[in-house]
């Protein structure tokens, strides 16, 4: 099975720095294949016949004693990636929308959880905001629409706050890692 591993907080404001080549090779001598990385935010996809409990317990285990610290991550298959590409709720319209606000920016993000919570709290959320940036639920993911830049957004400052530990990434990093998957 084609899986793709999603550090978070790895190489961001100087902290935490680990080297692409370093971290596939730790992949590589995990017993993992077809280790690929994409850009310096910690992103690799790999084949592996072992189930994401099993692979999440070797790649944290893996990952503390050649680094010499603990990071989160979040684990998808193919299939869940294919499928969270195919379940986008946001549509064409409230995109251009965004993207006529501020051309210059990334306005799709896709966050990752190990577990969502339940809907009612994504309302609630919601619900205290004032402004046009989107916030869906997905399985194990919130798609998140900005007008401006994401680090200006109240509501993007809002989910770790309320919904626990997650790692963004925006929507053409979540299409490029698809493309990756399918390509091992």
């Amino acid at each position: 099975m084609q899986y793709v591993a999603l550090f978070r907080g790895i190489n961001v404001g100087g902290k935490n720095i680990v080297k692409m080549a370093a971290l596939r090779q730790l992949f590589l001598n995990l017993g993992l294949h077809k280790v690929q990385t994409y850009i310096q935010s910690g992103n690799v996809a790999f084949e592996s016949d072992l189930d994401e409990l099993s692979l999440l317990d070797i790649i944290y285990a893996g990952f503390d004693e050649h680094f010499g610290f603990q990071c989160d991550v979040m684990m998808r298959n193919i299939d869940e990636m294919r499928f969270l590409i195919e379940q986008l709720p946001i549509t064409p319209a409230e995109k251009a929308a965004a993207e006529l606000a501020d051309p210059k920016t990334e306005h799709l993000y896709v966050y990752f959880f190990s577990d969502l919570s339940k809907q009612s709290v994504i309302d609630a959320v919601y619900r205290k905001y004032e402004g046009e940036d989107i916030l869906r639920k997905g399985t194990r993911e919130l798609y998140f629409l900005c007008h401006q830049s994401v680090r200006n957004s109240k509501l993007a400052a809002a989910i770790p706050k309320n919904f626990g530990t997650s790692t963004a990434r925006n929507w053409k990093t979540v299409c490029r890692l698809y493309n990756m998957l399918e390509a091992l």
